[in-house]
């Protein structure tokens, strides 16, 4: 069933059990966030929220309600992309993208695509004069972005965020549409920032303005709407696809576009709130910080200024929004779906490939589990290339692949198990170079740093580290395992005294995690070196150095979280080095099983010279607020609610 506009999901979700209101008055700033950030991590990813009362810090109540975490839960996004379930995404649209990626050469070929295209044309996108978008106008002195409820979402932000902004921008070389999600900070009534990285396609449009001796870009804001859009704008369409075209096709019929009042541009006519502006590329002001979906703060920055031309919006508008944070939220959710998307996609491009994962911990772009079918050496190492060559998934820091023989990659607990039961310091890691997510703040430079395949697939002849029958570090060949664990011999290190040491706790028999009150540079190298040095010959589990305090003991998905998200992995993976001399020349042979990781703030007295930012936390006194709140609803939030 499509959902042509807000108020009818609402009503589906309604029905289906899936939304829970509040009727009380709630603050836009943190109280709602918190309460969406809450539930979110509830199994399943909780329920849709919606606030009829949202209120200013100065208690003075809007008239639009909040929808929040609406596409948090698979069932959810399943209803707007009309679908069962995820993987009812890759039968349905993974085929339709990799039909539209496959190259056609001969007449035969094109041919046979023709009931594609023709049915896709089906869903391009319908113009129309008049708008439900539109019904209200604001131009001139009436502009008011005080009057939309725009969220605060955590303590330490800049100001309040437009979190689910679909953001029109036009080519000025050929027309041509992009529809992106990029966080909007408000300033005032009549002015925003505009957050774009230096890949999005917003950021080409500005510089093909510049390089035509434009100052000003034309943008418009839409907010709310069919949810349909909302998640087809966040998801990385090959280029040249519009993203209108996808909305149409998951909802079952065209997106209708309506002209905007006072900018060339055509926006969704089922928004329910439209921005229009103009882009003044040459003026910058400072933007942020802004607590964002790595579960860090992004730093403050300078970026163009958003000047409001026109606010246009239904009688009835509803306030669509999101929060973003430490690990899962609702987008974790819209990540997993685009996977499943993908994934013909990528078994187009690299046929060797099973599955993939990416976990909830990885924050989309820390961690992909990769599958593949091994049939000759070297083969994870190309696979995680060819990976790193598919769009935005060249920002992916780790890759690690599995073959056939190994476990589900769905079952991350398994695959955990299997690849660091295996790990070996010489044969297991592959580091490259390259771009990096702007928003990883752990990289040795803004936009660049290094990225690491970790090959955990059973040994073959003529694979690194084996001999011609194949036989791995551990003895164990890949026919011989048959994909269960392969086996570890490591003990629990001897620690060296430090009064920096403030705690210590194992995972099984494969991790040590050791939290540090960090006090010079290069600590976390000295203690692994002390480590090593300890056990000698003995194998080690890995050892991954934490700040003291960051994740609570025992609680794996974050650990995993915390230790991806605050590595540069060919700097801060350490290993036990010696000097060794093979056929006359010198090289550094590494101990098999000495491995740590420092997973620890930089800083510069570690030779990193830009600002670390503090994970996004909750102010006690929103928790118990928000507690209180929930509980009256009969949600009984974990004992650890307020921690």
């Amino acid at each position: 069933m499509p959902f042509e506009d807000l108020s009818s999901f609402i009503d589906a979700l309604r029905e289906s059990g899936e939304l829970l209101e509040f009727r009380e008055p709630v603050s836009v700033d943190q109280e709602i966030a918190c309460a969406a950030d809450r539930v979110s991590k509830l199994p399943g990813g909780g329920k849709a929220l919606l606030f009829h009362r949202p209120v200013g810090p100065d208690g003075r109540e809007y008239n639009a309600p909040v929808l929040i975490n609406a596409l948090g839960s698979v069932k959810r996004l399943s209803m707007v992309c009309g679908v069962n379930d995820f993987d009812g995404l890759t039968q349905r649209l993974g085929g339709l993208l990799e039909t539209l990626q496959t190259p056609r050469k001969t007449l035969i070929e094109k041919f046979e695509v023709l009931p594609t295209l023709k049915e896709l044309a089906g869903f391009f996108p319908k113009y129309v004069k008049k708008a439900p978008c539109q019904e209200v106008v604001q131009t001139g002195d009436a502009i008011d972005l005080d009057a939309i409820p725009i969220l605060k979402t955590w303590p330490e932000d800049g100001g309040r965020f437009v979190t689910f902004p679909l953001v029109f921008t036009e080519s000025p070389k050929d027309d041509k549409r992009n529809c992106g999600m990029y966080r909007i900070q408000q300033y005032d009534k009549r002015t925003t920032g505009f957050h774009v990285h230096t890949h999005h396609t917003a950021a080409e449009h500005m510089r093909e303005a510049v390089a035509k001796g434009e100052k000003k870009l034309p943008a418009a804001i839409a907010i709310g709407g069919a949810p349909a859009i909302t998640f087809s704008a966040v998801v990385p369409l090959p280029p040249g696809l519009d993203e209108m075209i996808l909305a149409g096709f998951l909802q079952g019929k065209p997106v209708k576009m309506v002209p905007c009042k006072t900018v060339p541009l055509h926006v969704p006519a089922s928004a329910d709130y439209v921005i229009e502006g103009w882009i003044h590329i040459d003026e910058l002001r400072r933007e942020g910080p802004f607590g964002d979906h790595t579960g860090f703060y992004s730093l403050a920055d300078d970026y163009p200024v958003f000047h409001v031309s026109a606010i246009t919006c239904r009688r009835k508008p509803t306030y669509f929004a999101t929060v973003v944070g430490p690990p899962p939220q609702e987008d974790a959710w819209m990540a997993q779906a685009i996977e499943r998307l993908f994934l013909p996609l990528m078994q187009q491009t690299i046929p060797e490939v099973i599955d993939y994962r990416l976990p909830f911990s990885g924050v989309a772009h820390n961690l992909m589990l990769v599958k593949i079918h091994k049939s000759y050496p070297g083969q994870a190492r190309k696979v995680a290339h060819a990976i790193w060559g598919l769009g935005q998934a060249m920002f992916t820091k780790t890759i690690v692949v599995i073959d056939q023989h190994g476990p589900d990659v769905h079952d991350e607990a398994a695959v955990a198990k299997h690849v660091l039961g295996g790990l070996h310091a010489e044969n297991s890691f592959e580091f490259v170079l390259g771009p990096t997510e702007t928003l990883d703040h752990a990289t040795r430079a803004l936009h660049f740093g290094s990225k690491v395949c970790i090959d955990a697939t059973g040994p073959m002849p003529g694979d690194v580290g084996t001999d011609t029958q194949g036989t791995g570090v551990l003895g164990i060949r890949p026919d011989q395992h048959g994909g269960a664990d392969v086996p570890v011999r490591a003990s629990q290190p001897a620690l060296p005294e430090s009064p920096d040491i403030r705690n210590s706790w194992p995972v099984g028999e494969l991790v040590t995690v050791v939290e540090i009150e960090k006090t010079k540079g290069h600590q976390p190298r000295e203690l692994a070196n002390a480590i090593f040095e300890q056990a000698g010959d003995s194998a080690l589990p890995l050892v991954v150095f934490l700040p003291a305090g960051l994740v609570k003991q025992g609680d794996l998905p974050m650990l995993a979280w915390a230790t991806l998200a605050n590595i540069d992995p060919e700097r801060d993976l350490i290993f036990d080095e010696k000097p060794v001399q093979e056929n006359g020349r010198w090289r550094l042979q590494r101990h098999p099983r000495h491995i740590a990781v420092d997973a620890t703030k930089k800083d510069a007295r570690d030779g990193f010279q830009r600002d670390w930012p503090e994970m996004q936390l909750h102010p006690p006194e929103v928790l118990r607020r928000v507690q209180a709140l929930l509980e009256s609803k009969g949600i009984q939030m974990p004992t650890d609610f307020l921690a």
